[in-house]
């Protein structure tokens, strides 16, 4: 049997972590800041669509802030950390083999599991996942690791 490989990433995961807390923030535009308030860390998609990038100086877009109202928050790292464990222990759930990656993304080792309908079953995790946490998850496949990242 090929062996059968899930990446599952969150999407925007730190604004995802603010947004379960303030769901009226959903379909705006949603910004996170370094640990001095001073960049840029996570952005919305709302915010990647203004053309704001990763990193930049929040002095350089305070014009785009204001005339978007784009809702700025300071890193939680300590919430994020517990988000992601919610996220990983749902994970667990789905696979016999699981390797976190990152705060946001874990490897699933599916082979044996779903063979027949992949796919299906990766709706089957990201509504899961969405349902336990507010997170909301993307899943794609491989059948090696290093073909997914």
């Amino acid at each position: 049997m090929p062996p059968l490989i899930a990446l599952v990433d969150c999407n925007n995961f730190y604004v995802s972590c603010e947004r379960v807390f303030r769901p009226d923030l959903i379909g705006k535009p949603v910004a996170v800041l370094s640990n001095n308030d001073g960049c840029i860390v996570a952005r919305s998609a709302e915010v990647k669509a203004l053309g704001i990038k990763m990193g930049v100086p929040l002095f350089q877009i305070q014009q785009l802030v204001n005339q978007h109202q784009i809702k700025l928050f300071s890193s939680n790292y300590t919430l994020y950390a517990d988000m992601s464990a919610r996220v990983m222990a749902t994970l667990e759930e789905f696979a016999p083999s699981l390797e976190i990656y990152s705060i946001d993304e874990a490897f699933l080792d599916l082979t044996g599991v779903c063979q027949q309908d992949p796919i299906a079953y990766g709706h089957r995790i990201r509504k899961a996942v969405v349902r336990a946490t507010g997170i909301p998850v993307c899943v794609g496949w491989g059948r090696l690791k290093h073909w997914l990242n």
